[in-house]
Formats: structure tokens, sequence, C-alpha cells
């Protein structure tokens, strides 16, 4: 009995029986071994014995494939993000990621699951932005993460709001919600400090008022339409409470 191409055989020459796809000389020998194939005396024909054994061996084959340790996924590589940073992204979102131009999102220390959804989405159009889209077009999905581990890597560096009129009006909103107009608080999504949640929520702390204000806004007519919640939530609010939520949230940390 040898192994070859990952199937067993059971004799070798000219009238060899191959073993079922999946059935390997390993899950063979196993069975060899038991106790149903002791060493010993046949009772039954060897012909019946053989296609007893390659029966039993493909039964039990997907139990050993069970057992096999999984192959863990592989990890991001930060050097080849960061040449994708430099290369692609820098002159909008800064080589690292920090307060570039506030018409730009701020990207450093943002979750990378967070990242790798827009750049897809991007891609396939589901998010309409014709800069974005030729930009991630021209990214494969290892090195969309790659990008995105590596902003995430980053420290953000904090913001601050700029209009004390609105303060007020800004911090009740993210921290309780518009209760008559029945829009939640930001907080319940994107926590009280505006770190988001890995996977499901993106991290706002010290964000640009204005980015943040204009992604309310596109949510609020539809220009952006990738997320149902966000644009049912930005129906509902004024001018007015946009810009003040927008620039309380420049200032969170």
């Amino acid at each position: 009995m040898y192994k070859s191409q990952g199937r067993a055989r059971l004799a070798s020459g000219p009238g060899a029986a191959a073993a079922p796809e999946g059935v390997t000389s390993d899950i063979v020998a196993a069975i060899v071994k038991s106790p149903g194939f002791a060493a010993g005396p046949r009772k039954i024909p060897p012909m019946k014995s053989i296609a007893t054994l390659m029966l039993a061996a493909a039964a039990l084959a997907p139990a050993f494939a069970a057992d096999a340790p999984a192959q863990a996924p592989a990890q991001p590589d930060l050097a080849k993000g960061q040449a994708i940073a430099t290369q692609v992204c820098a002159a909008c979102h800064a080589v690292d990621g920090s307060r570039g131009s506030p018409a730009n999102p701020i990207l450093a220390g943002q979750h990378p699951e967070y990242i790798v959804k827009q750049l897809t989405e991007f891609k396939s159009g589901k998010r309409k932005n014709p800069v974005m889209q030729g930009f991630a077009s021209a990214l494969s999905e290892a090195d969309m993460k790659n990008v995105a581990a590596f902003y995430a890597s980053k420290q953000a560096k904090p913001g601050f709001a700029k209009d004390k009129t609105l303060v007020t009006l800004g911090e009740r909103i993210y921290r309780g919600g518009i209760a008559d107009k029945q829009v939640p608080a930001c907080a319940g999504c994107h926590s009280p400090t505006g770190a988001g949640i890995p996977s499901q929520y993106p991290r706002l702390s010290g964000q640009h008022a204005e980015y943040t204000e204009a992604q309310l806004v596109a949510f609020r007519g539809g220009a952006r339409d990738n997320n149902a919640q966000m644009t049912a939530i930005a129906a509902k609010m004024s001018d007015r409470e946009v810009k003040a939520v927008a620039d309380y949230i420049a200032g969170l940390r």
C-alpha cells in the first residue's frame, strides 16, 4: 500500500484498486490496525475484504479531514500597506492617515474592517465616489487588508470642536439623540468616546467636522446609500442638528 497524489492504493501492480477520493494511506492504515481488521486468517475473500476496507475508509475520510488543523488566515503585511499608503493614499489622507484635508476622512486609528468594507464598496460602486472608485479598483483584497491594517496601527491625533454656540446641542444629540424625531443617540453605536465597534461601527472621535457633516448630508439626500440605518437617521435631522453633532464629534476623545 502506498500514497499517490493524496489517495491510497490498496495493492500494487496492474490490478491495483484506487481508494475513493479523499481517502489517504493514513486513513486506510488506521482502519487496518483496528480490531475489525486485525492480523490473522481472513474469513472473507480477498476482493471483498478490499472493497469493505475501501468503503470504510471512504466513510471515515470526512472525520479525518475535520480533525486536521485549520490553516490560519494570512496576517496583513504592514510594510506593503505602508507602501500603498505612501504611493496611492498620501495625497488626500496624509501618509499616516492623520489630519489631512478636512474634506477627506482621518484614517489613523480607524477599524481595519471598516476601511476594507468601504474600499470594497467603492470598488463595486455600492458607495459612489469616482475618485475613490478609481483608486480602489486597482487594489486586490489583500492590498485592502494591508493598507487598512497600516492605517489602523497609527495613533489618531485629537481634534477640537470649533463652534461654541452648537457644542451643547451637539453633545445632547450624540449622547441622547433627538427624542421627538426618534433619532437614536450616536453613542449607542459609536460608543460614548466615539471609539466605535470593530467590524460594525466606525471610529468617529476627532474626525473632521466638515467630513462628518458632508457624510450626514449625503446620507440624508441619498448621495451616499451604502448604509440604510444611517440614511434613515440622517433623514430626520436638520442642517443645524447635523452641523452641531459633527462639530461635537470633532472634539470627542
